[in-house]
C-alpha cells in the first residue's frame, strides 16, 4: 500500500464528539477515496480538510492514508508514540461506522518484514544491514532490552542511524508492540565480534516469545491494598521548600512488581506562593476529593495500584502502577474536563517494571 501522511497536529479546543467526527467524515468520504486513489493533491483534497476536524476531536492526533487495493482506502490514526494519546486513537476507530471503500485503523500496523526496506538520508535500513543481541539480566528478568547494530554505523550520522532503526521497529513490529513491548533499546556501531548477533527479520518472533514469557508468569496476579501500610516521608527541594509524601510500604516491598509495569503520575498543580509550596487549606481539600475521584474508578482489583502521593513544589503528584496504561488517560481527561477551572493538570505515563522511580521512598518516619 502507498501510504501518504500528514504528521502535523495542532491544539485547539476539542468541541467534536468521535460520532460528531465520523457524521462528518461520511459527508465526504467519497470524495476523500477518489482523491486518495488518485494520489494527486493529497494535501489541499483530504489532509487540509481531515486536519481541523480532528483537531477538534483530540490534540494530538496523527495520521496516515493509502489504497489496500484498487477498491479499499484505508486512513490511519496514530498517536505517533505519545502514550497519553493511545486510547483516545482508539476509542474514535471504536466509533468508526461501516463506510464503504473505507478501513480505519488505530497505530500505526506491522508491516510483512520482508517488505521494510527504509532509506533515509542514503541510508538503508533492511535485513541486509541491521541485527539485533539481546541483553538478559539476572537482577531484571522480565526487561526486554535489545541492542539494536546497523552495518554504516561508522560512516553515516549517529542520529539518521539511531532514528532510521526506530522507524524500522515501529514498522517490523507496529507500533503498539513497538513501545509497549520493549523496554529498552540501544543502537550501536556494528561490532568486531558478531558472536551473539541476532538477523533482524528473527526479532518480532524474540519478541512474541518473551511477551508470551511475560503473559505466562503474571496472568492473573492481582494485589488488595485494603490492608496495606503507608508512612509518611518529609523532605526538601534543592530549593530548601518543603515536600511531604504518604506511601503504601507494604505495596513497595511485593515481590511481583513486574506485572503492573506502567508508571501513571497524575499532577494537581496548585498555588503555593503564599504557603511555601504547600496548598492552602481550601486547595487540600479539594485535591483530596479529585484523588478520591480518581481512586474511586482505578481499582486494585482492576489492576490499577494507588502506590501514594507527593505534595510540595506547588504540586500534588499521586503515583499509580498499572497493568494498562489506556484508562488513567481517559479519568484524567474526564478529571480535567470537572476541575480545570481550578487547578492545572497534568500526566505522565512510561514503563518501569521494577518501579525504580520509587526507590527513594526507603526512610519512613
Amino acid at each position: 500500500m502507498k501510504i501518504f501522511k500528514n504528521l502535523f497536529a495542532k491544539k485547539l479546543p476539542s468541541s467534536f464528539s468521535y460520532e460528531e467526527f465520523w457524521e462528518w467524515f461520511k459527508t465526504e468520504d467519497k470524495n476523500f477515496f477518489r482523491v486518495v486513489k488518485s494520489g494527486k493533491n493529497i494535501e489541499s483534497g483530504f489532509f487540509q480538510k481531515l486536519d481541523p476536524m480532528l483537531d477538534k476531536v483530540h490534540a494530538g492526533f496523527f495520521y496516515l492514508t493509502g489504497m489496500i487495493d484498487e477498491n479499499m482506502a484505508e486512513l490511519i490514526i496514530t498517536a505517533d508514540g505519545d502514550l497519553k494519546n493511545m486510547a483516545f486513537v482508539e476509542d474514535l476507530i471504536t466509533a468508526a461506522p461501516p463506510i464503504e471503500g473505507w478501513r480505519f485503523t488505530a497505530h500505526k500496523p506491522e508491516l510483512d518484514i520482508k517488505d521494510v526496506n527504509i532509506q533515509m538520508d542514503g541510508v538503508k535500513f533492511n535485513s541486509d544491514t541491521l541485527a539485533f543481541k539481546p541483553h538478559v539480566e539476572e537482577s531484571y528478568p522480565d526487561a526486554i532490552k535489545l541492542a539494536i547494530y546497523h552495518k554504516d554505523s561508522v560512516k553515516a550520522d549517529k542520529q539518521v542511524i539511531i532514528n532510521g532503526s526506530y522507524i524500522y521497529l515501529d514498522n517490523c513490529l507496529g507500533e503498539i508492540r513497538s513501545i509497549t513491548a520493549i523496554d529498552y533499546v540501544e543502537v550501536e556501531g556494528w561490532p568486531d565480534n558478531e558472536e551473539g548477533l541476532v538477523p533482524i527479520n528473527k526479532i518480532k518472533d524474540y519478541i512474541i516469545w518473551r511477551e508470551k514469557e511475560f503473559v505466562e508468569k503474571y496472568e492473573g496476579v492481582k494485589y488488595n491494598t485494603e490492608h496495606d501500610s503507608y508512612a509518611s516521608y518529609e523532605a526538601q527541594f534543592e530549593d530548601g521548600t518543603p515536600l511531604i509524601a504518604t506511601i503504601n510500604t507494604d505495596l513497595l516491598a511485593w515481590d511481583a512488581k513486574a506485572s503492573h509495569p506502567w508508571i501513571c503520575i497524575f499532577t494537581i498543580v496548585y498555588d503555593g506562593k503564599e504557603n511555601n509550596g504547600f496548598p492552602t487549606q481550601d486547595d487540600f481539600e479539594a485535591m483530596d476529593k479529585i484523588e478520591l475521584e480518581i481512586t474511586d474508578v482505578l481499582k486494585d482489583y482492576l489492576g490499577y495500584l494507588n502506590v501514594g502521593r507527593q505534595t510540595g513544589g506547588d504540586r500534588r503528584d499521586i503515583y499509580f502502577s498499572c497493568k494498562d496504561f489506556r484508562e488513567p488517560s481517559r479519568v484524567m481527561e474526564r478529571i480535567e474536563k470537572k476541575f480545570g477551572d481550578q487547578f492545572k493538570f497534568e500526566l505522565d505515563i512510561f514503563k518501569d517494571k521494577y518501579w525504580s522511580i520509587h526507590e527513594r521512598f526507603t526512610n519512613p518516619i
